[in-house]
Formats: C-alpha cells, sequence, structure tokens
C-alpha cells in the first residue's frame, strides 16, 4: 500500500529527498521523485526535507470521521509523546479535545509499551542469544528485515506497543471496537497495515494531521478542562518515547547484556553493520530510527517548538506518574498474543558488472579515476554507486551536477569561441571580462592584450554609458567603425544582477559593400536604359521625318496625276 506520495506538481528535482535517504529508496523517474516500497524502511525523512512540500502521506481522517459518525465504540491510543506534541498543561486536556471530536474513550499507548516491558524482562532472563534488538520501532523492524536479514534471529519476537494495546483494548471493549492510534510516526501507518497484525488498529492519525483536525473544528486545547484517561499507565511506559526510557524500565542488574540505546538512522545502520560482521557481544540494543526518539518523529506538529522543549514537557509528565504500574491494564493480559515473527523481506538487486560501471561512467565524462569527484551532489556517495544506480533504473546520468555543468560549460565554450558573431562582456567599469576569437580578428588585438582593460580604447563606448545609465537594452543599432573599415548591427545587453554588460555585433560590412555594388549596377541600368529610350526616341522622330517627307512628295505627285487625269477628261 502507497503510504508516502509525491506530487509531479510540486517535485522540482533537486534530489534533496534522494540524498537525505540512508536506503536510496527514491527513484528518479523522468526528473520526479517516486518512492519504493520495497526499499523504504518507511523512517519519513523524506517528508520533512523536501523544500518544496512535494510530499503527503496518506491520511486516515477521513476514515475516522466514517467511524464516529457511524455509531461505532472508537477508542483512541494515543502515543505518551503527545505531552510534547501539543501545547497543553495537563494530560487530560487531549483526552477532552478527543472526546469533543467523538472518541468513546481515550487512552494512552504506553498502556501497551508496559505490556511490552514485561515481556521484555521475561525475555532477558530466558533467552541464550548472544545479542538481543528491541522491536518497538517499525521503522527500525523494517531496517533489519529488508537490508540486514542475517540479524533477524537477534529481534525479540515481540509485537510494539501500538500493537500490544490495540489487542489489550479490543479484549477490554470488545472486538467490535474501532481502535485509532495517534502518534508522531509514519512507520505505524505501514505498520497498521501489515498482514501479520492486520485488523488490530483501524486508522493511524499522525499529530500534525490531527492538529490540523482541531484547528479545522475550532478546538483550543488549552481552553477545555482536563477529563481523564480510561486507565492510567505508570512511569514504564510514558518514559518510551525518550532515549533510553526503555532502558531504564529493565532491572539491569538481573541482566547478562549490557544494554545500550542508539538513535537516529545513521547510527543504526552502523551499529547493524558491527553486529552483521560479528565485532559487537552481549548486548541489549534499544534502537530507534528517529535522532532523538519519538519525541522527534517526522510528523510532530509543524509549530516551531525545539526538541528539548518538548523532551522537558514529557519529561516532567513521566515525573509526574505513578511508580507503580496499574493492576487493570494487566487484567488477562496473558491472553494477548504478543508474539511476533519477523522474516527476510530483502530484495534482489542486479549488480551491474565492471564493464557496464566504465561504460556508465564514461557516458557522464567520467573517463579517468580522477574524474569521479564523489561529491554526493546526485544523492549518492560515490560515483560508482552513483552508476551502479542508473544501471538499475534508479538514478539518471543527467542527476550528475558536475558532469552537467561542465557540459553545459562545453557548449557555452563552444558556442562562445566558434561564433560569426563579435561578443564580449564588460563590468561595470567599462573594462572587457571576455574577448571571443570573432572579436580578437575584427580589432586585431588578442583577447589576453584587452582583458581587464576599458573597452574605449578600441572603440567609441557611448552607447555602452547609455545602456548602464538607462538601463534599457540597445537592439539592432548600426554603427561603423571606420577605423576598422566595418559596419555593425549592435545589440548590448545590460545584466543587472551581474553587473555586467553582455555586447553582441554582427558584422555586415560585406552586405553593406553588396548593396552599393548593387545600387551601381542598378544606376548602369537605369543610365543604359535611358540612353535606349532616347536612341529610340531619335529613331522614331527620324523615321517620322522621312515618312512626312515621303507623303508629302506622294501628294505633290499624285495631286499633278490627278490634275493631268482631269485635263485630259475636259478636252473630250
Amino acid at each position: 500500500m502507497r503510504i508516502i506520495n509525491f506530487s509531479k506538481a510540486n517535485c522540482k528535482n533537486c534530489y534533496k529527498c534522494l540524498r537525505n535517504c540512508p536506503v536510496k529508496a527514491i527513484r528518479i523517474n523522468n526528473d520526479q521523485a517516486e518512492i519504493l516500497e520495497e526499499r523504504c524502511v518507511s523512517c519519513g525523512r523524506c517528508l520533512v526535507i523536501c523544500p518544496q512540500e512535494a510530499r503527503y502521506i496518506k491520511s486516515d481522517i477521513q476514515q475516522v470521521k466514517q467511524f464516529l459518525s457511524s455509531g461505532h465504540k472508537v477508542i483512541a491510543s494515543i502515543a505518551p509523546s503527545f505531552m510534547g506534541a501539543f501545547d497543553i498543561t495537563e494530560g487530560g486536556q487531549m483526552v477532552a479535545a478527543l472526546k469533543q471530536l467523538g472518541f468513546y474513550a481515550v487512552e494512552e499507548t504506553a498502556i501497551g509499551a508496559e505490556i511490552v516491558t514485561d515481556v521484555y524482562q521475561e525475555e532477558i532472563k530466558k533467552n541464550k542469544k548472544d545479542n538481543l534488538i528491541t522491536t518497538c520501532c517499525p521503522a527500525v523492524n523494517d531496517l533489519i528485515e529488508k537490508y540486514f536479514p542475517q540479524l533477524i534471529p537477534d529481534m525479540i519476537p515481540v509485537v510494539s506497543p501500538m500493537i500490544a494495546h490495540g489487542r489489550n483494548i479490543q479484549q477490554t471493549y470488545g472486538n467490535d471496537t474501532k481502535v485509532v492510534f495517534i502518534g508522531p510516526c509514519v512507520a505505524k501507518k505501514y505498520e497498521a497495515v501489515d498482514l501479520r497484525h492486520q485488523g488490530v488498529i483501524q486508522a493511524v492519525l499522525t499529530f500534525d494531521e490531527l492538529d490540523h483536525w482541531f484547528q479545522s473544528e475550532q478546538i483550543n486545547l488549552q481552553e477545555l478542562k482536563a477529563e481523564p484517561f480510561e486507565r492510567i499507565p505508570s512511569k514504564r511506559g510514558r518514559r518510551f518515547p525518550i532515549v533510553g526510557g526503555i532502558e531504564a524500565n529493565m532491572n539491569q542488574h538481573e541482566s547478562p547484556y549490557e544494554v545500550l540505546h542508539v538513535d537516529g538512522m545513521e547510527n543504526c545502520m552502523e551499529v547493524l553493520e558491527s553486529l552483521s560482521k560479528g565485532d559487537l557481544h552481549h548486548l541489549f540494543l534499544e534502537m530507534n530510527i528517529c535522532k532523538g526518539g519519538c519525541l522527534n518523529g517526522p510528523l510532530m506538529p509543524k509549530n516551531g517548538e525545539s526538541f528539548y522543549l518538548r523532551q522537558h514537557r514529557v519529561k516532567e509528565y513521566v515525573q509526574k506518574s505513578l511508580d507503580l504500574p496499574c493492576k487493570e491494564i494487566f487484567q488477562n493480559v496473558e491472553k494477548i498474543d504478543v508474539t511476533k515473527h519477523f522474516y527476510n523481506r530483502s530484495f534482489r538487486k542486479a549488480e551491474a558488472s565492471e564493464e557496464e560501471i566504465k561504460k556508465i561512467l564514461k557516458k557522464m565524462g567520467k573517463r579517468e579515476p580522477q574524474d569521479e569527484l564523489n561529491c554526493g551532489a546526485c544523492g549518492y556517495n560515490t560515483c560508482r554507486e552513483k552508476a551502479q544506480a542508473v544501471s538499475e533504473g534508479m538514478s539518471q546520468m543527467s542527476m550528475c551536477i558536475p558532469y552537467m555543468r561542465s557540459k553545459a560549460e562545453s557548449v557555452t565554450n563552444i558556442i562562445f569561441g566558434n561564433s560569426p558573431n563579435i561578443i564580449f562582456i564588460l563590468d561595470d567599469e567599462m573594462n572587457v571580462k571576455e574577448f571571443n576569437p570573432s572579436a580578437e580578428r575584427v580589432f586585431q588585438i588578442k583577447a589576453k592584450e584587452i582583458k581587464d582593460k576599458p573597452i574605449a580604447m578600441l572603440i567609441d563606448d557611448s552607447y555602452f554609458h547609455q545602456v548602464k545609465e538607462t538601463k534599457e537594452n540597445l537592439y539592432n543599432q548600426r554603427i561603423v567603425y571606420d577605423h576598422y573599415g566595418v559596419v555593425m548591427i549592435v545589440n548590448v545587453l545590460y545584466l543587472e544582477k551581474e553587473n555586467i554588460m553582455l555586447v553582441i555585433m554582427t558584422n555586415i560590412t560585406a552586405q553593406e559593400k553588396n548593396k552599393e555594388e548593387l545600387a551601381r549596377v542598378k544606376e548602369n541600368t537605369l543610365n543604359a536604359a535611358q540612353d535606349v529610350i532616347e536612341k529610340q526616341m531619335r529613331v522614331a522622330q527620324e523615321i517620322a521625318s522621312l515618312l512626312g517627307e515621303t507623303t508629302a512628295e506622294t501628294k505633290v505627285t499624285l495631286t499633278k496625276l490627278k490634275n493631268i487625269v482631269l485635263g485630259e477628261v475636259g478636252e473630250k
């Protein structure tokens, strides 16, 4: 079941979740983060670390509301760290608030911790194993089952306080009771749906979810009058969220083990590595995946309160508790099944061959060992680990920031070095910072000779000062540089944030010469056409003149001929 999800719209491809995931259970696919459930140990670190709040968890609030509205007997089992999570002075104020939401009864999960503590004591007495590992933290259990399965025999085969309390509630209130666990841990959501004890806990709410629910119902905890819990545990159970809380409950003088409490993912992994190698012996290990224990769970309310303030509140609450456990808690406890079977849930990882690793590294621009920076920016400790992740489809080559930067710089350098345009960069004092080869050819000077010197040494800088003063970029300005025999189209861009000026010039001298040549051709053509027209006019006039003379002569001759003919007719 997918509990933790990432929003594609919000995920900005920053890899922060991957960098902070100790077991690398996050795959980057098409520049989007995706959690692989078979690798995830439900520590919740990705929920806390995401700067874009692109992650979200499956919420059970609507399901709980449905339970409450349908008339079910709904019991809240609230983790003892609640005193550190909410700004209240008495634990009973939380009882009042939950009952106002509609819960039938409210109990502390510390009751389950009381039950588990006694089972741990029995395990220590009867067990002959070299080491024993507590199993209260479901995230630690996931870590061992998936990544250190060889240590499963060292795990105490007992359920967590949440499950023990859930079974105790059903035994006390009836099997048709709906049990809702409330705490700071995302791993509890996974534990609740685990087939090994599915149906014991019907819903899991985080402190963060509960805080939002209170706000939506306008419930102010500080204004509420305290109401009693149904059953009250002792100090033993309420100590569990504090690092060393289990240790404080152990009768160490009866134990052959040294009690060692380990908190934080990295510390847990380090100890488990040492246990796997056989370096540690005769230890009773109290382990918690969160640094600082349950008081520092990933889904505490986002109220900005410090860990130490939360710790102080819980310690103060513990001190006010009874010294002895309530007898009511342990009525018929022997009928509760608190055993749990742990099994190997490790996954097969296709290891890339050395040839495949080298091929991927080469594609990432890492041809020599010195190219492998091992900077960790991609989320993996070494470039070889990154190459292995690429081969598994867990990562993308584009996630290598030094590689992408080098590639981008390479492309930039190619453009800068091979552009036919003149490109140079000026600082705010009009000194040359960059000067490309095209500029060197036209202005007949090497970049190193003009670098950090005023551009005015080469050309008029009045346009550049104008752009800086007005902060208005100059586009397509035609400028003739007679000294160099060139005509340019000049673009000047003022990059205010960088406090530099980018100048791009296009040499249009050849085009200008072509224009002049074309103009001369046009002029010659016009002149030739005019000569032809004038010649044609002269020819036409000459023809007209000849035609006129001929016509006159013809007229005279015909007139004479006519008169002769008429004369002959008269004589007759």
